[in-house]
């Protein structure tokens, strides 16, 4: 199964309508649940990282793999990232990936996490980085099942 974890809700009915059909995709191969929890607008960062820390925990369980997505994380390229995935899915029956807020994640997350990886140096939307990961998710297993898909 896939967990992803995200700090934020999807207001724009475009970015909606993207992660429903990389849903739909990912179905015919695995569970997958988003779970969206609420960012927080104080203007202290560290605040803002610590609640958002407390409600992420409440969806984490033991034995989950967690992945986080850090900027200053570990790259991969799409066929490393699908080896990756298979290996990690070897011995672990879920993967919890955990996108962060704007302040980024609580230090306590990233001390948790198995792996912490970074799609690029570039900053992004949330809203459109959620769709980058579901769309890598969704080319992982097309490649790890050998299946075409656009290059």
């Amino acid at each position: 199964m896939i967990k992803i974890i995200c700090v934020g809700k999807i207001k724009e009915k475009f970015y909606r309508d993207a992660i429903l059909e990389y849903q739909k995709r990912l179905s015919k191969y695995t569970k997958l649940e988003l779970i969206e929890v609420a960012d927080s607008s104080l203007t202290n960062p560290e605040l803002n990282r610590q609640k958002e820390k407390e409600l992420i925990l409440k969806h984490i369980k033991p034995k989950e793999y967690i992945i986080t997505m850090e900027i200053e994380g570990k790259e991969y390229d799409s066929v490393t990232f699908a080896k990756r995935i298979d290996q990690v899915f070897q011995s672990n029956p879920t993967i919890t990936f955990i996108i962060g807020g704007s302040d980024g994640l609580d230090d306590e997350i990233k001390r948790m996490s198995n792996e912490a990886i970074s799609f690029s140096k570039l900053t992004f939307p949330h809203q459109l980085f959620r769709i980058l990961l579901l769309e890598q998710i969704y080319r992982a297993y097309k490649i790890n099942h050998n299946e075409s898909y656009h290059k």
